[in-house]
């Protein structure tokens, strides 16, 4: 238990912090599943626009600190990626 006002002051700062980057969290992981979704829906247009809108998402609460810069560009890569083969499986 805190006893010193600094610390009962750093505790409500950490609940606070808590409770803003958890949702920070969900708007990154929902930013990934929206283009999962449009990739598994097969429209490979949805999945261009809805990457490109969740790049920005991604990036942004990767500059924050929430999620480390690699996680960040890993999945910006494996989404990409994704998309791409969506294109290379219906040409074959």
């Amino acid at each position: 238990m805190a006893n010193s006002a600094q610390a009962r002051k750093r505790a409500r700062q950490a609940a606070k912090a808590r409770l803003h980057n958890a949702s920070q969290r969900s708007a990154f992981r929902t930013a990934i599943k929206k283009v999962l979704k449009a990739i598994e829906a097969g429209d490979q247009a949805a999945a261009n626009e809805t990457f490109k809108s969740s790049v920005s998402v991604i990036d942004r609460i990767a500059d924050k600190g929430i999620f480390h810069k690699n996680k960040a560009a890993r999945h910006k890569s494996r989404l990409a990626a994704a998309i791409k083969a969506m294109s290379a499986a219906k040409a074959a």
